[in-house]
């Protein structure tokens, strides 16, 4: 049985993949692009992890396959905005600038097929504490790195006792008050953005929690990430926003790695069984 087309959207939102980082689940990013394609992409910062990559070099080849994979989709005919953040802020010396097809941003405004006018940008402008206590910042990220490490082992552990994903950074930050609190001033200041830019609504990333959410008559979206969530935007055809969740890690029991197993594969391969 071969694998089924792509589901085609009128636009895909990506945020926060942190190529250079080991934490970065770029296998998940690239089976996600291979079943989903748009018309627009917008990529919402972190992309690539500036910060981690100085500190030390990581750049394995399925990272270079996740650029390669949007590289290819740009040739095909896909319009593709590389809105910078703060772990690539080296891009917003670009803006304007297009690479193979990619434009480079720190903002824009994406018009939705229902005739909505949204801001999409990453957010960190909003963050206090990376723009006014920069070094606050980088211990923050230190303190990731160390959530992420935690995450991992849980993972492993999970994997031996056969019991599928989760992740425990993504647990602890809905868990923790003082998280729940930033989370929220952070939706709300970006939703005083958008009314500010007279847009009705705001897509971003940056803080890792995928959301859709309506603050009075402006609507705050968030892509989420690929470090932990594995998560998405997409616009339908019809105007309507939607979060993809696409994958699973569970046991494999012939190898001690972890198997990929997306959300929506089975479905997919059902549908393309039954066409068959």
């Amino acid at each position: 049985m071969s694998d089924p087309e792509p589901r085609t959207f009128r636009a895909l939102f990506i945020s926060d993949v942190h190529l250079g980082s080991k934490a970065a689940k770029a296998d998940f990013l690239i089976d996600f692009l291979r079943y989903h394609d748009a018309e627009i992409i917008y990529l919402v910062g972190d992309i690539v992890d500036g910060w981690r990559l100085r500190r030390s070099w990581h750049w394995p080849q399925s990272h270079n396959d996740v650029v390669q994979k949007l590289l290819r989709k740009a040739r095909k005919g896909a319009s593709i905005t590389y809105i910078a953040g703060n772990h690539d802020e080296f891009a917003r010396q670009f803006q304007g600038v297009h690479f193979g097809g990619i434009v480079v941003a720190d903002r824009a405004i994406h018009e939705t097929a229902d005739g909505r006018r949204l801001l999409v940008i990453h957010g960190d402008q909003f963050d206090t504490v990376v723009h006014n206590q920069r070094w606050l910042a980088y211990l923050g990220d230190h303190a990731y790195d160390a959530a992420m490490l935690v995450n991992r082992v849980v993972t492993r552990l999970r994997h031996l006792l056969g019991l599928p994903y989760w992740s425990f950074s993504s647990w602890a930050k809905v868990k923790v008050k003082k998280a729940v609190n930033f989370i929220g001033s952070f939706q709300t200041v970006l939703s005083e953005e958008a009314r500010r830019s007279h847009v009705d609504g705001v897509i971003c990333g940056h803080i890792h929690h995928a959301a859709i959410e309506s603050y009075g008559d402006v609507q705050y979206i968030n892509t989420g990430d690929w470090v932990e969530s594995c998560t998405a935007v997409v616009e339908h055809f019809d105007g309507r926003m939607e979060i993809l969740t696409w994958a699973h890690v569970l046991p494999e029991a012939s190898a001690g790695n972890e198997a990929l197993v997306p959300v929506d594969i089975i479905d997919l391969k059902g549908r393309a069984a039954q066409a068959a």
